[in-house]
């Protein structure tokens, strides 16, 4: 009697420690309630959305409006960066490698094995002037790509549509650059 008592006792505890909410809704089938404005799981047009910081979130046409032009300026200056960035690559590539040759005229070529001469032959040498800002270039890069993809989880179509229209017109200005830089 007392073991079942017992029991029963534990179950409803743990019931009740273990419930399946455990006092909170976790269902996602409405909208996310926030502190200012509501995230919405579908496609919309409608304002409140916070933009990347909890600050950030445009409540009128004119507030929506300015963050469209800024993420469609930010997409401009994405493309720009990337043909910068392609332009400047080709120009450090044919330094290192002229660099790279005129250190092979210098110095004696000792004979390593195959491997070791190919490597040597298609790596580039580590120039400090060239690879950091090649690296903090692709982090400004790899910054507003993660900022656009935080903006299209919103799923506020003016914010996706203005970085659509964005990114194609960067790219019809300052694709051609990148383009040609690689062919050259």
């Amino acid at each position: 009697m007392h073991s079942t008592l017992l029991v029963a006792c534990l179950l409803y505890h743990a019931q009740r420690c273990l419930g399946s909410d455990n006092g909170m809704n976790m269902t996602m089938d409405g909208s996310v309630e926030l502190a200012t404005g509501q995230m919405l799981p579908y496609l919309h047009f409608t304002l409140g959305d916070t933009l990347w910081f909890l600050g950030w979130v445009p409540q009128s046409r004119g507030a929506m409006f300015g963050a469209c032009i800024g993420l469609f300026l930010l997409a401009l200056l994405e493309r720009w960066l990337a043909a910068c960035k392609a332009i400047i690559e080709v120009h450090w590539n044919k330094s290192a490698s002229q660099m790279l040759a005129d250190k092979q005229k210098d110095s004696v070529i000792l004979k390593h094995n195959t491997a070791d001469r190919i490597f040597r032959r298609l790596a580039p040498p580590f120039v400090a002037a060239y690879d950091l800002p090649r690296g903090v270039a692709y982090a400004a890069l790899a910054l507003l790509n993660y900022l656009f993809m935080l903006t299209i989880m919103t799923f506020q179509l003016a914010f996706i549509f203005s970085l659509v229209v964005g990114l194609g017109v960067g790219e019809a200005l300052f694709g051609r650059y990148a383009l040609s830089a690689h062919l050259h």
